[in-house]
């Protein structure tokens, strides 16, 4: 008899075990799962190799410029966030994406490709270098051109909820350093959109991206035809 309450003690004894660890892990499964790491974006590769150089066909390089650090003018200054707006429901409001960063602040990917797509035709200086050169001056020497950027806009705008651009504006400023003062050669707002292939984070620095090397091309252009 002593045998038969043992087991059935036993028998409720591990009952009531598995009904504790049951209870367990659906409090566990319950649990919030650890938060996602941010994902970090930058503009791509760029160039992966030089094709073959053909100097017959190469052109004449033009005039050095000097390319000033690019100023952000309504961008919080040393930030990666990705930002976006929505146009649809309140364009003034700039937010940024929880779980998405740029690998530097966007004056900087951006004076990357600037300095990338002028150095094809051209040397590109930094204004501290031809600062250094000023001294050539009173030889007989000429100062580069200097070209300055203000980055007006770079969001990830969404004209619907499934509608959105990448959104790149910005100033572009070139003047010619003189001994007496610097003499305004042009300066243009460039503005250019490029459409984003999904509605997200990814979709969004994808179409900045595309945005930011077309508008490279747009004031390499515009520089060309100013300084030859």
């Amino acid at each position: 008899m002593n045998a038969i309450k043992n087991i059935a003690s036993s028998a409720r004894l591990a009952s009531a075990t598995g009904t504790f660890c049951l209870i367990l892990l659906a409090g566990c499964s319950a649990l919030p799962s650890a938060p996602n790491r941010p994902v970090s974006y930058d503009f791509g590769p760029g160039l992966t190799r030089y094709a073959p150089a053909d100097r017959a066909a190469q052109p004449t390089p033009l005039a050095p410029i000097a390319l000033a650090d690019v100023e952000a003018t309504g961008l919080a200054e040393g930030s990666t966030a990705v930002q976006y707006r929505l146009a649809y429901a309140d364009a003034q409001q700039l937010r940024p994406y929880t779980l998405a960063r740029w690998t530097q602040p966007p004056v900087q990917l951006v004076q990357q490709a600037l300095r990338a797509q002028l150095g094809q035709r051209r040397p590109v200086l930094q204004d501290a270098d031809a600062a250094a050169q000023a001294r050539d001056t009173a030889r007989g020497g000429k100062l580069p051109a200097v070209l300055r950027i203000e980055l007006e806009e770079f969001s990830h705008l969404f004209t619907s909820p499934t509608e959105s651009t990448g959104l790149l504006r910005l100033r572009a400023t070139l003047v010619d350093p003189t001994p007496a003062g610097e003499t305004l050669l042009g300066q243009r707002v460039f503005i250019v959109q490029k459409p984003a292939l999904t509605a997200d984070a990814a979709g969004g620095t994808r179409a900045l991206a595309e945005a930011a090397r077309q508008v490279a091309q747009e004031v390499d252009e515009w520089v060309g035809a100013a300084v030859r």
